[in-house]
């Protein structure tokens, strides 16, 4: 049987006994009429055809040519392959900033997962992680990339066709920086804020000329070292921004006015130099006055990291009370099941130009949530093409530590560059084969297999969250588990007996790739994290405390799998932040062991 190429491609045509001789020539044609980033391969037996109009489009159609030369019956089989992207940029963004700095040879491996996906754009999200000229303190105890990791995996990724793009925040997500003496004026509360009832330490910065002078700075001392003319300033979550420093002239003229000159005084001096900068688009999109405003060059990113259907799950089965907050708040309670959508109707409304983010959903999870990763990144890519966006950003976060291992990324990663290539040819691709035939070169095909069923465990669960899986909620705040986030005991004796499938079939894989055994070891702990976070769940009291005769053993497990927890982090990632991660643990070691004494 033909062999499909990864992605799939918009058209193929087989032909049985034509194939190309094994010395037959291959002749290249540029050709204007192709599609940007687009190609043909044809082959029969007078040879192989690639046909492209640009530098892109020849790589796509000579790694196409690639993967069929990989089919045994190459040689017999005469192939007709006509594709090009939906979306011209197909984007992902890690994030290094929430502990896990990536070693060299994790960031190498990155780049494969990401030229295999037809990526061509990475983001790396950095706050603190980059080490700044002068900022020592900051980033001191993060093992920080510097200049000449940048340069390195620059070049890396130039290589492969990918641009590296540089994603450092401007706005909010500034508490590493505040938290210092030397910064702490610049936050726009310096005593910190309150958010769901709980207080938090200073994140965002008062939006005045000297402190859009300071992230300058930072900007221009990391930036150079991409060559791509293109940057990502953030500016996202700015939850203080008018509660503070700035709420007397948010008060006088708008807090969207306040927000956009500030964000706008960032951006012209990049626009000015011809750059293009993306800005997420959470703020501005609630301000309808700045839809005419946008200068040339920029471009809002839209974020949503929910997918319609888990959306619609979570508003059914609220509470009156909650529905209510959500309205207190502004919320369209309607309208949020509409996904990206209702995440961009004003920009929709006034024809302004957008990206769109969907979310990997590997952080706060543990094993990642697989079904609303698809389904989010399918609504991301419809919504997208019916609005003409040209840019698709896959995001990939750290949120609370960073628990996930790097390889529970690695499938969304893949299945947002197919859909983001082509959608309607990759809606049902089967990534789990995808992982083990081409990725993780598992000929049993059991690692891919046990990578999507354990992203898939969270639904098992039957607790619709957004953003967070229970399992990993109950590790870091036991006590503070919201009642209907608890999932009922028959769901968590299934999602045990998953957990232990999957545990036991993991021992039967046979991953050749390079980092094999690192998969399998991070991925079991990563499922042992998980069947711990099951009987935590099953020995929990309604009130967040744990019986005295169960809390002993799970102390000892948890001790242990902390150990492991930091072997198999140093296998990925630099040890800057590793403690930082381990310390999430920390309410929960507190409340077993108030237990156990």
């Amino acid at each position: 049987m033909p062999v499909t190429p990864f992605p799939r491609p918009k058209s193929m045509t087989t032909t049985t006994g034509s194939g190309p001789a094994p010395d037959a020539p291959v002749r290249v044609v540029l050709d204007a009429s192709v599609p940007p980033q687009g190609y043909r391969v044809q082959t029969s037996p007078d040879g192989t055809t690639v046909t492209h109009s640009d530098a892109a489009g020849l790589r796509y159609g000579l790694a196409t040519l690639d993967q069929l030369r990989a089919d045994r019956d190459f040689a017999t089989t005469g192939y007709d392959v006509s594709d090009h992207p939906d979306f011209p940029v197909r984007g992902f963004m890690l994030d290094i900033s929430r502990d896990r700095v990536p070693t060299r040879r994790t960031l190498a491996r990155w780049v494969e997962v990401l030229e295999l996906a037809r990526i061509n754009s990475f983001e790396l999200y950095t706050e603190h992680t980059f080490a700044f000229t002068g900022e020592q303190a900051v980033w001191q105890d993060a093992s920080p990339l510097t200049a000449d990791d940048l340069r390195w995996l620059d070049g890396l990724c130039a290589s492969r066709g990918i641009e590296l793009v540089c994603n450092q925040n401007t706005l909010g997500h500034m508490e590493r920086f505040l938290k210092h003496p030397e910064h702490a004026k610049r936050a726009e509360n310096e005593d910190g804020f309150s958010m769901r009832g709980q207080h938090r330490p200073p994140s965002t910065v008062e939006p005045t000329p000297e402190n859009a002078a300071f992230v300058q700075g930072l900007l221009e001392d990391v930036v150079p070292h991409f060559r791509t003319k293109r940057v990502n300033i953030g500016a996202d979550e700015p939850w203080e921004l008018g509660t503070g420093k700035s709420a007397q002239r948010a008060e006088e003229v708008g807090l969207g006015t306040v927000y956009f000159e500030y964000v706008t005084s960032i951006m012209q001096p990049w626009l000015d130099r011809g750059y293009t900068v993306e800005f997420w688009a959470d703020v501005f999109g609630d301000h309808p006055e700045l839809m005419d405003k946008v200068p040339a060059g920029a471009v809002p990113v839209v974020w949503q990291y929910d997918s319609p259907a888990l959306l619609a799950e979570v508003v059914d089965a609220a509470s009156p009370g909650q529905v209510q907050e959500w309205r207190s708040l502004g919320v369209d309670v309607t309208a949020l099941r509409d996904g990206f959508r209702d995440r961009a109707k004003l920009l929709l409304g006034a024809g302004v130009p957008f990206w769109v983010a969907p979310g990997a959903s590997n952080w706060n999870s543990l094993l990642g949530r697989w079904d609303n990763a698809v389904a989010n990144m399918v609504d991301a890519a419809e919504v997208g093409l019916e609005n003409s966006a040209q840019g698709y950003l896959n995001t990939s976060w750290g949120d609370h530590g960073h628990w996930d291992p790097p390889v529970v990324a690695f499938g969304p990663a893949l299945f947002g560059g197919a859909v983001s290539w082509s959608l309607e040819d990759n809606r049902d691709v089967d990534i789990a084969e995808v992982l083990s035939q081409r990725l993780l070169l598992d000929p049993t095909g059991v690692t891919g297999d046990v990578l999507v069923r354990a992203g898939q465990v969270c639904q098992q669960l039957g607790t619709p969250l957004l953003n967070a899986s229970p399992l990993c909620l109950v590790l870091r705040e036991p006590d503070q588990l919201k009642p209907w986030a608890v999932p009922a005991p028959q769901a968590l004796a299934a999602v045990g007996e998953s957990l232990r499938s999957c545990l036991a079939d993991l021992r039967t894989a046979e991953p050749a790739a390079a980092d094999g055994d690192v998969v399998v070891r991070e991925l079991t702990q990563a499922l042992r994290l998980s069947e711990l976070a099951v009987r935590v769940l099953q020995a929990r009291a309604e009130d967040g405390s744990f019986a005295a005769g169960a809390a002993p053993g799970l102390l000892t497990e948890l001790d242990g799998l902390l150990e492991e927890q930091r072997a198999c982090w140093l296998l990925r990632s630099r040890p800057g932040g590793l403690a930082d991660s381990l310390a999430e643990f920390g309410e929960l070691r507190h409340a077993l062991l108030r237990a156990a004494s």
